[in-house]
């Protein structure tokens, strides 16, 4: 799994059993280099020559996940694995325009590791009218519901997303807002570094009131689920356009304190609204591991236990990596990996291309 906040690659080596059981074996992460995040986020926006830079870097991202299949693998053979679920590194997500984009050279990945590689998921869900994302709800309904208990989980990469999980009803799911995506944004512009370590710099800062107003305006905020976001929706400029807007200068802390909160209280929000009744919030990805993060979500959800994953017993650093394996198992089983409750999709489909070793 490589998504949104481009910091690298995460990869899983998991053994599922025929009831979905799953067995995390090993774990291997794989950072980008500098010029290859520059690389992928100038791929967001249109720039001249970009057909043969994406290219260029879908070949780079394929041998990239091949030295993490490798660094797995050690002392394990390459054909006892059935395959590879490779998400791709996402360029372009356009729903409303009827395509989504994730590059990775699949074929080549293929080529050197010697194993089957099952990649593009997201495009069979789109072409049946659904959203394409978030798919992972499907692999926590597999995995992670409860028959007592209303749960609901947050992935807080980039972009945050939640499966609300009621003990009896309907799994549902949708990208809340921005995750992790204008806090890494804002710190690497001011101190160029790619991350607020545990929050640290934002909670040295206070939430502007006015800024916070403008940047819950957002029209995203106010759709109804089915939805997916990413940098389209949220990213620097807008930002910048926003900042521009108000009658005040904010300080660079105090921007990341309120992108903090914005996090925070568009999660929240989506939650108390949308899924009544749940009881317990278990968070994974990126921003599970930011404390000033974590502490302001079970501020703005005081009837609700609010814990990572770990408490269900998945590290919140590999859910991801295994729900791409899980999915690529769906798919070579010929069983849909979607949920049109989920994406919006005219019905289940099976996901995802397969190229054979």
């Amino acid at each position: 799994m490589s998504g949104t906040s481009l910091d690298g690659v995460d990869a899983v080596l998991a053994e599922i059993g025929p009831s979905s059981q799953i067995r995390l074996l090993q774990t291997c992460y794989q950072p980008y280099t500098d010029s290859l995040r520059a690389c992928l986020l100038a791929l967001h926006a249109p720039q001249p020559d970009e057909i043969h830079l994406a290219a260029l870097a879908a070949n780079e991202l394929a041998h990239l996940y091949a030295d993490a299949v490798k660094a797995l693998l050690s002392g394990i053979a390459p054909d006892t694995v059935r395959a590879i679920g490779c998400h791709g590194q996402t360029l372009r997500h356009r729903p409303a325009d009827g395509y989504t984009l994730q590059i990775g050279n699949a074929a080549l990945l293929a080529e050197l590791t010697g194993i089957t590689v099952v990649a593009d998921f997201r495009s069979r869900d789109i072409a049946a009218g659904g959203q394409g994302a978030p798919l992972v709800p499907a692999f926590h309904a597999e995995v992670l519901g409860h028959t007592a208990i209303h749960r609901v989980i947050a992935n807080i990469g980039g972009i945050a997303n939640i499966t609300d999980l009621p003990a009896d009803g309907t799994v549902r799911g949708w990208d809340t807002g921005p995750g992790n995506m204008l806090l890494d944004a804002w710190i690497k512009r001011h101190q160029a570094t790619h991350y607020d370590r545990d929050g640290a710099w934002a909670a040295s800062g206070k939430i502007d009131a006015g800024l916070l107003d403008a940047l819950a305006r957002h029209p995203y905020l106010h759709q109804s689920p089915p939805k997916s976001a990413g940098r389209e929706q949220f990213n620097l400029e807008w930002l910048d356009t926003t900042l521009a807007g108000l009658d005040h200068a904010v300080a660079p802390a105090d921007v990341q304190a309120t992108l903090l909160e914005f996090t925070a209280a568009s999660l929240a929000d989506a939650i108390l609204r949308e899924c009544p009744g749940a009881q317990e919030l278990h968070v994974c990805g990126g921003g599970a591991h930011n404390g000033t993060l974590m502490r302001r979500l079970s501020a703005l959800l005081p009837t609700i236990r609010v814990e990572t994953t770990t408490a269900l017993g998945i590290d919140p650093d590999w859910m991801e990596a295994l729900a791409f394996a899980w999915l690529a198992r769906q798919t070579l089983h010929r069983a849909p990996g979607n949920l049109p409750s989920v994406t919006g999709a005219r019905g289940p489909r099976i996901l995802g291309a397969i190229h054979r070793a």
